[in-house]
C-alpha cells in the first residue's frame, strides 16, 4: 500500500495479519506496540495504552503523509470512533525516510493540519474559535474537534514524541471529556502523567501542557512539542480560510 484510502485504517490484529513482519508498516506499528506494553518503562499516555490494549486504537499507514490521505484517513475513522471504545485514537504513521531537523517537522505538521483543515467540506465548527491563539481554539474535521500530537525522529530528549518516522495521533475531544469529565478526574489524570513523563523523557514536562480551556493553556502550543521548554507558536493565525 503506497498511500492512504478510504477504510485503509486498522486495528491491531488487523496490522499484525496484513502486513508481514519485514515490512515498514509492521515494523514501525512494533515499535509502539512495543512502547505502549512495557512494564519496564511505562509509556506517559496511560490512556493511549490503555486504548492500545483494548484494541480501540486505529492504525494507518502512507509512504507520505499528505493532507489528502490524512482526510481519507478521518474520514474513514470518525464516523464510527464512538463505536470504537473510550480511549479510542487515530495514529497514521509515514515510512521511515531521511531524518529532518525539528523545525522542518514543526513546519511541515502546520502545513498538513492547514491543508487538512481546508479540504474539510464541514463547516468549522461555531462553538470552536477560528483563531490558533484563541482559548478554546482546538483543530477540527468533520464537525469534529480533535487533539493533534506529533512524534519524529528528530525529538531525542523528550522521548514521549519521539518515533523512528513522522507520526500523527488524532484523538476527538469527546474521549478527553470522558476522562477529564471532573476536576477531580481531572487532576488525578494529569498528575499521572506528568509523574511518568518525568520518568519516560529527558527534559522536565513541558510547561504548556494542561486542560483545554485552562487559563493560560492553548492547545495549538501542545500539538507539536520540541525538544526544549519554549512554547512553539501555529505560524498560521487560522487553518480555514
Amino acid at each position: 500500500m503506497t498511500s492512504l484510502g478510504r477504510g485503509d485504517i486498522f486495528t491491531n490484529e488487523e496490522v499484525e495479519s496484513r502486513f508481514a513482519k519485514d515490512t515498514w508498516q509492521r515494523k514501525v506499528f512494533s515499535e509502539l506496540d512495543s512502547a505502549l506494553r512495557s512494564d519496564v518503562r511505562p509509556f506517559p499516555c496511560v490512556y493511549g495504552v490503555a486504548g492500545h490494549k483494548a484494541g480501540q486504537i486505529r492504525y494507518g499507514f502512507a509512504e507520505t503523509l499528505t493532507a489528502e490521505a490524512i482526510a481519507a484517513a478521518l474520514d474513514a475513522y470518525l464516523p464510527h470512533s464512538r463505536d470504537f471504545g473510550a480511549n479510542t485514537s487515530l495514529a497514521l504513521f509515514e515510512a521511515p525516510s531521511d531524518i529532518s531537523n525539528m523545525k522542518d517537522y514543526f513546519e511541515r505538521f502546520w502545513s498538513l493540519l492547514k491543508g487538512v483543515a481546508e479540504i474539510d467540506k464541514a463547516p468549522w465548527p461555531s462553538a470552536i474559535p477560528e483563531a490558533t491563539d484563541a482559548p478554546m481554539w482546538e483543530f477540527c474535521y468533520g464537525g469534529e474537534p480533535i487533539f493533534v500530537v506529533c512524534t519524529t525522529p528528530a525529538h531525542v530528549l523528550r522521548q514521549s514524541r519521539r518515533s523512528s518516522t513522522f507520526m500523527l495521533t488524532f484523538q476527538p475531544r469527546w474521549v478527553f471529556d470522558r476522562i477529564l469529565g471532573t476536576e477531580k478526574a481531572a487532576s488525578k489524570s494529569f498528575s499521572a502523567v506528568r509523574t511518568r513523563l518525568a520518568d519516560y523523557d529527558f527534559v522536565t514536562p513541558s510547561p504548556v501542557l494542561g486542560k483545554y480551556g485552562d487559563d493560560g493553556i492553548r492547545e495549538a502550543e501542545q500539538y507539536f512539542l520540541d525538544d526544549t521548554n519554549t512554547p512553539l507558536t501555529c505560524p498560521f493565525h487560522k487553518l480555514k480560510d
